[in-house]
């Protein structure tokens, strides 16, 4: 996700700091970027000069510290409030005190993220949609804290990458996985109850639905522990029997079958 953000904000002409914490991630990361835009020339939706600019615009780091002169941090990190909580203060601290500090959680409370930093109204939710150079829309999620002004500038900045921000209010999953996690899980529940195989769930899924990915297939592609994370957060904050993570897929996650990533989920990579 981070480098796909890196990617779209260069391509719109926005200077990036891209931090990793490790200089091999670092440079599989630009190598992504550099794929990708190649992929995009290819398909001449830019030029070979545009694209070269991206990636110029681009500066990688390891330490935090290159983000300090930043006017907006984007955290995407993973989905785990051990690792975001002490980065965001990390980073709360480095900002100068205008600048906005958002977060590309897909579940986690932006209230709870914000209350944090130093700089709740200038806490924002910004999720991105995965792959970010393809998909269109930004889940913008605002806190009890979040100013109108920063929601305003996240809304034009999605607006000038050629986005389409939504505003959704701060509750577990936010809208998008709030619909979408419970959809999987229960696509789970029938591969766990043998009501069918996932090549047939996510043919029905496809053919039926107009869904251009099936469920089983998605969830292998976000993550098999992205999902039961995002599942256990809904479980938690909802407090709603109906969010408990299919056993199916604790069982999985446990056993690393993780999807893509680890070459094993539903299907073998």
């Amino acid at each position: 996700m981070g480098n796909g953000i890196a990617h779209v904000l260069a391509k719109f002409g926005i200077q990036v700091v891209l931090v990793e914490a490790h200089p091999d991630a670092l440079a599989r990361a630009r190598a992504t970027i550099d794929k990708n835009l190649a992929r995009e020339v290819a398909k001449g939706k830019l030029d070979e000069g545009s694209a070269r600019l991206a990636l110029e615009r681009i500066t990688g780091a390891v330490s935090l510290d290159a983000a300090a002169g930043a006017q907006l941090a984007i955290e995407a990190v993973p989905e785990r409030r051990e690792l975001k909580l002490p980065l965001l203060q990390q980073l709360d601290q480095l900002l100068a005190p205008e600048a906005i500090l958002a977060s590309n959680t897909s579940s986690i409370s932006i209230t709870e993220l914000a209350a944090a930093t130093a700089r709740p109204d200038r806490f924002i939710g910004m999720h991105f949609m995965n792959p970010v150079p393809m998909m269109k829309l930004v889940e913008v999620i605002r806190g009890l804290q979040t100013s109108d002004a920063t929601a305003k500038a996240v809304h034009d900045l999605a607006l000038k990458l050629e986005k389409t921000p939504v505003e959704v209010h701060d509750y577990p999953g936010f809208v998008s996985n709030r619909v979408l996690l419970p959809m999987i899980n229960e696509a789970i529940y029938c591969v766990m109850e043998g009501v069918a195989k996932p090549e047939a769930i996510d043919e029905i899924m496809k053919l039926g639905m107009a869904h251009p990915m099936g469920p089983l297939t998605l969830a292998d592609f976000i993550g098999l522990d992205v999902c039961l994370h995002i599942m256990e957060v809904l479980h938690h904050g909802l407090g709603d029997a109906k969010y408990r993570p299919c056993p199916l897929l604790r069982n999985m996650v446990a056993a690393g079958w993780l999807g893509r990533k680890s070459g094993r989920g539903f299907y073998q990579y």
